[in-house]
């Protein structure tokens, strides 16, 4: 899940994570050590912030965390707690950031658990008039950057394109092995399922489940598998071992420019997205405020998105500050956001562990 999604790679707990870990009921497994991944500026002030490392963490390094510290003369250290983690950590009253990068749906679990300070949009200047949209504003956390889920298919195997989730069930006309996500990797693709059965995007919430299983049933047999790593479904469609499958922004773009003869299609894309959360007890939020803040200027969000395939700006502005190039590979630009849909994270917090049990009785069936 957080660690799957930008390819992390699991590192071992620490004594004391897994101490905290165990003060709560059900908080899951913990990965990463906690130790800091690198730190930007050079003031004497200290902001801790937690993300998932990796590549996203040297995209935001750049294009975020060091220019802030030159301005602000505050330095910022991340380190690689997940939200399960920091939700023992608030739970036994000592937080150990000040600041957390997650998704809008791990925060979600995490305002339900009171794990989370009210986010105050009167001290960000640069949330007011700029356009957010509305569930990038909820009242626990705030979203920064959106990523999809897409469609992505071999040019020399498949005659024709498949347009939309319909023409990737339909195995007659475009047919091949498929992959698809599974629970593993993140919240399964029911929304997709729905899609190719014929529920239009703007009803596909609360999930029908019967009928998504249903719809995954017909496929089951052409799925040569369902992936559990971010960058799975890439190496099965490198390999040519599958002609389509989901798989997240910026992977196949990879693909392309290794020359491998592959296209993806943002229609029907599932978005979703990371933002700011501040842990419940955090002892530096003025800090973590200016940090925010700063993430937000429409210049900083062209620059992240520059650099990220995950980065898709939530400042409407930022998008003008962008070429056609880079607008073609992001989720949020003017054309790619008229054809995706937003995943709704209040209903998969509120069904998740309903989906996994169903899952498991649909693949041992």
């Amino acid at each position: 899940m957080e660690s799957n999604r930008i390819g992390r790679r699991t590192v071992l707990r620490t004594a004391g994570a897994l101490a905290a870990a165990t003060a709560v009921t059900g908080c899951g497994t913990l990965m990463g050590t906690g130790e800091s991944r690198g730190s930007s500026g050079g003031g004497k002030k200290r902001l801790v912030v937690s993300n998932s490392g990796g590549a996203y963490n040297d995209a935001l390094t750049q294009a975020v965390y060091e220019p802030f510290g030159k301005e602000t003369g505050i330095t910022v250290t991340t380190v690689n707690y997940q939200s399960a983690q920091i939700i023992a950590q608030v739970k036994q009253g000592r937080p150990q950031v000040d600041l957390m990068d997650n998704t809008m749906l791990n925060f979600q679990k995490m305002a339900r658990l009171e794990c989370l300070e009210p986010m105050d949009h009167d001290r960000l200047k640069s949330v007011k008039g700029a356009g957010i949209a509305e569930h990038n504003l909820p009242e626990y956390a705030l979203g920064k950057n959106v990523w999809a889920s897409v469609m992505a298919y071999r040019t020399d195997s498949l005659k024709r394109a498949p347009k939309s989730w319909a023409d990737f069930w339909n195995t007659h006309a475009f047919s091949g092995p498929r992959s698809l996500q599974s629970p593993d990797a993140d919240i399964p693709e029911l929304e997709f399922a729905l899609l190719a059965d014929g529920v239009p995007p703007d009803k596909l919430y609360p999930l029908d489940l019967d009928r998504a299983f249903a719809s995954l049933s017909r496929i089951r047999g052409d799925v040569k598998k369902f992936w559990n790593t971010g960058a799975l479904p890439a190496v099965l469609l490198g390999r040519k071992e599958v002609v389509a499958t989901s798989l997240w922004g910026g992977r196949a773009d990879e693909l392309i420019k290794q020359g491998v003869p592959v296209a993806y299609q943002w229609n029907e894309a599932r978005r979703l997205t990371n933002g700011w959360g501040i842990p419940k007890g955090a002892a530096n939020t003025d800090a973590a405020y200016k940090l925010i803040d700063f993430s937000l200027r429409p210049e900083v969000q062209a620059a992240f998105a520059k650099l990220s395939p995950t980065g898709g700006p939530v400042v409407p502005a930022a998008t003008k500050l962008l070429s056609d190039d880079v607008l073609a590979t992001l989720p949020t630009s003017p054309k790619n956001l008229k054809t995706g849909f937003d995943a709704d994270v209040a209903w998969w917090d509120k069904n998740r562990d309903v989906v996994a049990k169903r899952w498991q009785e649909w693949v041992d069936a």
